[in-house]
């Protein structure tokens, strides 16, 4: 009997380490392929996904220019003009001084939202396309370029 116990200890202990030797984990091979899947599958997905970002910032940026033109409007009605250069876009927010008919503020937020890339966006009255003209600089902050660099602005849609 103890015979047959000690055989059963052994195969125990047998097990115990080969147990260890599975939990040791991945080898560096294994870890390389892991890696250059991964890569693989980045490099495939990722100038989809930035492409996807970039349309976004230019429709937001288009939205954004839609509602600063229905906030003109409105305080058109109100002021019977449009705000001019030096007052901005400031004033769908603010009563700029002189203006005796202000009903505002015609936008909802308490800051005139910056472009989708973090910058002012550009109002001029009157403008050159319109009465007044809306614009943002695009990916690059400088006037024209293609593509992302592109120019949003009022007077295309």
């Amino acid at each position: 009997m103890t015979n047959m116990m000690n055989n059963m200890l052994a195969r125990r202990r047998r097990g115990a380490s080969s147990a260890r030797q599975a939990e040791r984990g991945f080898t560096l091979v294994e870890m390389l392929v892991v890696i250059t899947i991964i890569a693989l599958i980045m490099a495939l997905v990722g100038p989809r996904v930035l492409n996807y970002l970039t349309d976004a910032k230019i429709k937001t940026a288009k939205i954004q220019i839609a509602s600063f033109e229905n906030a003109l409007d409105l305080y058109y009605l109100d002021a019977n003009r449009y705000p001019t250069t030096s007052e901005g876009l400031r004033a769908l927010i603010e009563r700029p001084g002189g203006t005796a008919t202000w009903s505002g503020p015609y936008l909802k937020s308490d800051a005139v939202p910056n472009d989708p890339w973090g910058r002012l966006y550009v109002y001029r009255s009157p403008g050159e396309h319109g009465p007044y003209d809306i614009m943002s600089y695009g990916a690059d902050g400088q006037e024209g370029g293609t593509g992302a660099d592109a120019d949003v602005t009022s007077w295309t849609k």
